[in-house]
């Protein structure tokens, strides 16, 4: 394993039911969401206790909507994702990059570039997990916060192997691991944010971490 990229995890934790080109997968935008509404409004008010307004953000594995809180104004958010028309129908995002995280794992921003970074409902597609969330703390400026939120719900072929083999339990601990191992964060926090009474909505899990000083 490249020490760079996974290490400590076995190669077979990330293998898929589909590895085609991802790219292909994601070529024709899918105006969708991906979890239900009492869902999206626990990845909402998470957002609204861990963001504060007048800061940059970057909502990585970004698509059409962001489900960031319609009242806080923010200085800039920038979208990262894999189809260029979900992003640009996106009315959040000030700007965006259309990237293949799977293959190229660099992100293209300077150190310290933002003040808080996203990740909804997409962290169990990625095959090089450590290799981007080491990426996420270079341009996170000190003590910026990550939110990683997931359900339960997934594309299964493109899913890893590991998110197959887990439950919800389970997929918070495999978050924390990939946290640290890839470095430079703490104080990581694992929440359930699920909908009550249980089963009457999509649940909702979230890793919160700190970028290191």
């Amino acid at each position: 394993m490249d020490p760079n990229t996974n290490q400590p995890f076995p190669d077979h934790t990330f293998r898929r039911q589909d590895e085609t080109p991802d790219a292909d997968f994601y070529r024709l935008p899918r105006f969708v969401t991906h979890i239900d509404a009492p869902a999206i409004a626990a990845v909402t008010q998470l957002y609204r206790n861990y963001f504060l307004p007048d800061t940059e953000l970057l909502d990585l594995m970004s698509s059409w909507v962001s489900h960031l809180p319609a009242e806080m104004p923010y200085r800039r958010v920038v979208g990262l994702g894999m189809n260029a028309a979900e992003l640009h129908a996106n009315p959040r995002l000030d700007s965006f990059v259309v990237q293949d995280l799977n293959e190229q794992p660099t992100l293209p921003f300077a150190d310290a570039a933002f003040d808080g970074a996203a990740i909804c409902v997409s962290i169990d597609y990625l095959t090089q997990p450590v290799a981007v969330l080491r990426e996420l703390a270079r341009v996170l400026r000190p003590e910026a916060p990550l939110v990683i939120t997931f359900s339960n719900r997934c594309f299964p072929s493109k899913a890893i192997a590991a998110w197959h083999a887990l439950d919800d339990r389970g997929h918070l601990a495999l978050v924390r691991q990939y946290l640290l191992a890839a470095g430079g964060w703490h104080g990581i926090e694992l929440l359930d944010r699920s909908p009550q009474p249980p089963g009457s909505s999509d649940p909702l899990y979230a890793v919160i971490a700190r970028a290191a000083s």
